[in-house]
């Protein structure tokens, strides 16, 4: 809630402060004002603006470095999940005895390519793609490229399943 809140206010304070600048700039220049305020008073508010100001570049500095923090955590956490994620894949491909040709289809099936851009990436026929996919189904137990995802679908949900039971 504090984090939510946070940055709008200090684009609030930013705002005032500089439309508290730019309005007695403009009200000078038409000569918009009234009445004079006393010099004391016209200080103070300067000096509460410029304050303002300053203090937003401060906080604003402090609120980029943070989101710069989090977004390497992210990053590195990305990366850990994809490491896990791989390692995982290539557990999975070991245990079902795939063929480097057909790791690579395995692969590019699980990332949703169609059959034929599969041949075209790996520089074969259709036909051969089309070979090597069966061959991946049925050292995996599966009927097709749909039931081979969601083995990995499971396999993740299972991970989140046991990571909340522990919590």
């Amino acid at each position: 809630m504090r984090r939510g809140l946070f940055l709008p206010a200090l684009i609030v304070v930013q705002g005032l402060c500089a439309l508290f600048f730019v309005s007695d700039i403009t009200m000078t220049v038409l000569g918009l004002r009234s009445r004079p305020i006393s010099w004391q008073l016209r200080e103070l508010i300067e000096i509460g603006a410029a304050v303002g100001l300053v203090l937003g570049v401060i906080l604003g500095w402090i609120a980029f470095r943070r989101s710069q923090q989090r977004v390497r955590r992210a990053e590195a956490s990305l990366r850990l999940l994809q490491a896990t994620f791989k390692d995982h894949l290539e557990d999975r491909f070991d245990a079902w005895k795939l063929t480097p040709a057909e790791r690579d289809v395995a692969l590019f099936t699980l990332k949703g390519l169609s059959l034929s851009e599969i041949a075209a990436l790996r520089e074969t026929s259709d036909g051969t793609v089309k070979a090597q996919s069966n061959a991946i189904y049925r050292k995996a137990g599966v009927s097709g490229r749909t039931q081979l995802l969601s083995l990995f679908i499971e396999d993740l949900m299972e991970q989140d399943l046991e990571g909340d039971q522990a919590a």
